[in-house]
């Protein structure tokens, strides 16, 4: 009988200890890009963050977000699309460019769950935090352009409208899952181009 509940504590003890750690897989890149947040707040100053590729590049001081933009990503080819988010922001094939009058649609962190929201990059987790008049800056052939948050909003995943809607005008459309590592809604900020 003894070493009957020995094995079943030593049993539960390593129950315990693997869902701690799959615990911490799964919410560590929430937690650390939430917490990186929360003490370097507020970081509005541009030059305090260096683009990552001067080349095709997003940099949102306010959330700390720096990536590689990935450009001419098909948005429903998972197979194409979750290799490009595992390298930086994609850029939907078929949208503008900065230099180029029309939305520019970019997304990344399009997760089916938690386990795999891992897997891929978190640049987008704090969209949420972003507001009216909030900058985002692309950088695309080694030229800045800027752009202000004009609104945001929670829609159904099978709203496609968002991402190539006409426009007469630079705009940017940035798209992740809500909640965080979820496919239950997607995320959307619209920005304007303060440039010409």
């Amino acid at each position: 009988m003894k070493l009957l509940s020995r094995i079943l504590i030593t049993i539960g003890l390593l129950l315990i200890f693997s869902s701690v750690v799959l615990f911490v897989y799964i919410f560590a890149p929430v937690a650390k890009v939430e917490l990186n947040y929360d003490l370097n707040r507020p970081r509005a100053n541009i030059n305090q963050i260096t683009p990552v590729d001067k080349n095709f590049d997003i940099v949102i001081p306010k959330i700390g977000a720096n990536a590689r933009i990935i450009p001419n990503v098909d948005p429903f080819n998972s197979n194409v699309y979750e290799l490009a988010l595992s390298k930086g922001v994609a850029q939907a094939k078929g949208s503008a460019f900065p230099n180029q009058t029309g939305n520019m649609f970019l997304f990344s962190h399009s997760s089916a769950n938690l386990l795999e929201a891992t897997r891929f990059n978190s640049i987008f987790y704090l969209l949420s935090k972003l507001n009216k008049a909030d900058v985002i800056y692309i950088y695309y052939n080694n030229t800045r352009y800027k752009y202000v948050v004009s609104g945001t909003k929670l829609v159904d995943p099978s709203d496609v409208s968002y991402l190539n809607p006409k426009s007469s005008v630079k705009q940017l459309t940035l798209m992740t899952c809500w909640p965080a590592g979820t496919n239950y809604k997607r995320l959307i900020v619209i920005a304007k181009s303060l440039s010409k």
